[in-house]
């Protein structure tokens, strides 16, 4: 499969304080089943070890790490499957769900199951440097179906905080951002200090 990648290099969306301070940073993805089937691909195949995933829903946030790297990913009916061998999988519908002759699918059903939205982020911390790089993606009905922060260079691999920032953990942002958006890496990626507590 081919598909091309879009060149984005300036984000679609900025979302700024009441002060004017930039907060977030939204590039669109293409919401169709080929374009996100050779994103989770690019994520789950080549980077799934820096990355937590899943729903990040009001009141629940799940941050899951991949056990290992997957052992198959499959496309059917519309679902995209991640298998990690005994280590889970996880089923995401990215096109059309239709089921079968004999147990079809209501249209509004295939309508609410199917991303209505993708989007690659950027946030920033209280002082407008960047401190979390991710992608997130909606159903027809705008629920959240999953979010996925890739390796970040404030938190270590056991989700405690740095003590001093690896930016060489950027690495997914920077690959991801080379790939599905044109951009070069950034300087200012560089120049956040972390997350502020307390």
């Amino acid at each position: 499969m081919t598909v091309e990648t879009v060149s984005r290099r300036e984000p679609t969306e900025v979302i700024r304080d009441a002060d004017g301070a930039v907060r977030r940073e939204i590039w669109a993805l293409e919401a169709e089943q080929p374009t996100l089937e050779a994103f989770l691909r690019d994520v789950f195949e080549n980077h799934w070890a820096g990355v937590r995933f899943g729903p990040l829903i009001e009141g629940a946030a799940y941050e899951w790490r991949c056990p290992s790297a997957p052992d198959k990913i499959g496309l059917m009916d519309g679902y995209l499957t991640v298998m990690f061998g005994h280590g889970g999988h996880f089923h995401l519908c990215i096109g059309e769900n239709r089921g079968s002759e004999r147990f079809p699918v209501a249209p509004e059903l295939t309508r609410r199951r199917k991303p209505s939205k993708a989007q690659l982020f950027r946030g920033r911390g209280p002082d407008g440097k960047p401190v979390t790089w991710g992608f997130e993606m909606w159903n027809g009905s705008g629920e959240p179906m999953i979010s996925i922060f890739f390796a970040n260079p404030f938190i270590e691999d056991d989700d405690s905080l740095s003590k001093t920032p690896d930016f060489s953990r950027l690495a997914t942002w920077r690959a991801i951002s080379k790939r599905w958006l044109g951009r070069d890496p950034e300087a200012l990626d560089e120049e956040g200090r972390g997350f502020a507590h307390g």
